[in-house]
């Protein structure tokens, strides 16, 4: 897809068109190659006729009406002959010069997204089926990219995602919005996926630079899209701040040839200020609802940061009250190390060695944030041995290239 303005359109209307077709048609493969053969048309015609006012409902009527063909072609069983007469009765018109027809009735809903989301999160799926499947269908991503993120071969991906398909399939998933029973642990599972997601393009894994930006800026229009529909839900108002809070540190994050900047030495003023006052408002709307949660808690953390002026006048004591609060609904060995972090911080680096030392043998081992916050802890205090070793633990698990350089330049200027 080598024109830049299709491709953008593919970026924002491919997950969106993908879950309509979904609805339409209650076939995930199917909806998937529809939506993959109306783009394939669009990429035909569209330089010749230019786009269209409604690209996303022009998408959806082309993969629609290619689905009824495809079914058509197949109707050897009546059931499928069945199937496609009723699909275009459904949606019965033809493209003609009254696009407000088509802009009526075939639009891109959010509220199919926001079905899409609870499909890919079912409980019948693994967490990291999940987020694949999420990255596949919402996300637009393909197969490979998909495979890069987790670090495995295209052929093991492309299995995990089918699997997860046929366990969907094979559990008779609903293609909705779970009950009030059941949403508690379902947005749960969505709110996680999509923050893994923002995590991936945060800092890309096994990538020569230090962000995905489309990953960032999906899981981001996706939790806007469970915010409007689910306006209710102060963890999903919670995300949302989270990811506009670290998002607009985006631009500080790297030098002009790409090299990593640590927070501590970021030009604030290339912080995107219009992302942190939304932010900023969602936590105060947070604040008033009073059902503290870790979205929340973990965007108040950011916002703290956004607040400083600079590095040395950041409020590292409010900062460890909110991860002791954190610490309280999560007790887990990332919250105990970020933690450690802040006291460190806030108290010098032998407290933050302390109240590292507090965390579980063994339970970060693999962490690679760890033995990073680790190696700069000791680095300070002045155990320059127990530094190298660190930082040498940090380098061998780092994916990011970006980031492996970045240690090895603060190990090479460790002296004593």
């Amino acid at each position: 897809m080598n024109d830049p303005s299709l491709a953008a359109v593919f970026q924002h209307e491919a997950g969106r068109c993908t879950a309509t077709l979904i609805r339409i048609l209650g076939d995930i493969d199917l909806a998937e190659d529809a939506v993959a053969e109306a783009f394939v048309i669009a990429a035909e015609k569209w330089p010749v006729t230019g786009i269209p006012p409604n690209p996303g409902g022009w998408i959806t009527t082309t993969a629609r009406n290619r689905a009824i063909d495809w079914l058509r072609r197949e109707s050897t069983r009546t059931d499928r002959h069945i199937a496609a007469h009723r699909l275009n009765e459904t949606m019965d018109y033809d493209e003609s010069p009254e696009m407000q027809a088509l802009d009526a009735f075939v639009d891109v809903v959010p509220d199919d997204q926001l079905r899409l989301m609870f499909l890919c999160c079912h409980p019948a799926l693994s967490a990291d089926a999940r987020v694949a499947l999420t990255l596949r269908l919402l996300g637009g991503l393909s197969t490979p990219e998909i495979a890069r993120s987790f670090l495995i071969p295209e052929a093991t991906m492309a299995q995990r995602i089918v699997r997860a398909k046929h366990k969907l399939r094979d559990n008779h998933a609903p293609y909705r919005v779970p009950s009030a029973a059941e949403l508690p642990d379902r947005l749960r599972a969505v709110l996680a996926v999509i923050y893994l997601v923002f995590t991936a393009g945060h800092t890309a894994p096994e990538s020569d630079e230090l962000v995905r930006a489309d990953l960032s800026e999906e899981a981001i229009r996706l939790t806007r899209v469970l915010v409007g529909l689910m306006p209710d839900e102060p963890e999903a108002a919670g995300l949302l701040a989270l990811l506009l809070l670290t998002d607009a540190r985006r631009r500080a994050r790297t030098t002009a040839d790409g090299e990593l900047v640590p927070l501590r030495d970021q030009d604030r003023g290339l912080w995107d200020r219009d992302l942190i006052a939304e932010g900023h408002a969602l936590v105060r709307a947070c604040l008033r609802r009073n059902q503290p949660g870790q979205y929340q808690i973990q965007a108040a953390i950011a916002a703290v940061h956004a607040d400083a002026a600079n590095a040395e006048a950041t409020d590292w004591a409010q900062i460890v009250a909110l991860y002791d609060q954190l610490y309280m609904l999560r007790p887990n060995g990332v919250v105990a190390m970020n933690r450690a972090i802040a006291v460190g911080e806030h108290d010098g680096p032998v407290a933050g060695l302390a109240a590292l030392g507090e965390v579980e043998a063994g339970q970060l081992d693999e962490y690679q944030p760890f033995h990073a916050a680790s190696a700069d802890l000791f680095a300070r205090a002045g155990d320059v041995d127990s530094a190298r070793f660190e930082y040498d633990r940090a380098i061998e698990l780092t994916e990011n290239e970006v980031e492996r350089r970045f240690l090895i330049r603060k190990r090479s200027r460790l002296t004593g």
